[in-house]
């Protein structure tokens, strides 16, 4: 009977692996088992920064905010909460962009959230 060695399948696998340490240095593309430990490392880091880049960037929004809404002389807190009093849907990243590009728009907004404060 003749000895099955799943050449074929174990050949893809080491391919696949071998396409994905594309770019790598020395051991980590050549050998198998540290290009494997490599791969898999870098694969867990990718799907890790993926989540953390959306936190980095409503931590850069509430940055921006905080200072355009100083600007206006309020703190990002009254502001948020005068926009949400107010009914204003925009959320952090459309009053980042806001504030940017255009200061006039963004001061209509703020004149709207402290309107509401005044309110209440």
């Amino acid at each position: 009977m003749v000895r099955v060695t799943c050449a074929v399948a174990s050949k893809r696998r080491k391919d696949r692996l071998k396409k994905f340490a594309k770019g790598y240095f020395g051991d980590r593309r050549n050998h198998l088992r540290q290009t494997s430990d490599a791969v898999m490392k870098a694969l867990s880091y990718s799907y890790i920064h993926r989540k953390e880049k959306k936190r980095n960037f409503r931590g850069l929004w509430i940055q921006r905010l905080s200072c355009a809404a100083k600007i206006e002389g309020l703190s990002y807190s009254k502001l948020i909460y005068g926009l949400s009093l107010s009914g204003c849907q925009l959320n952090r990243k459309m009053l980042s962009e806001l504030a940017i590009s255009d200061p006039e728009g963004f001061h209509l907004v703020a004149e709207s959230a402290k309107k509401a404060l005044a309110k209440v």
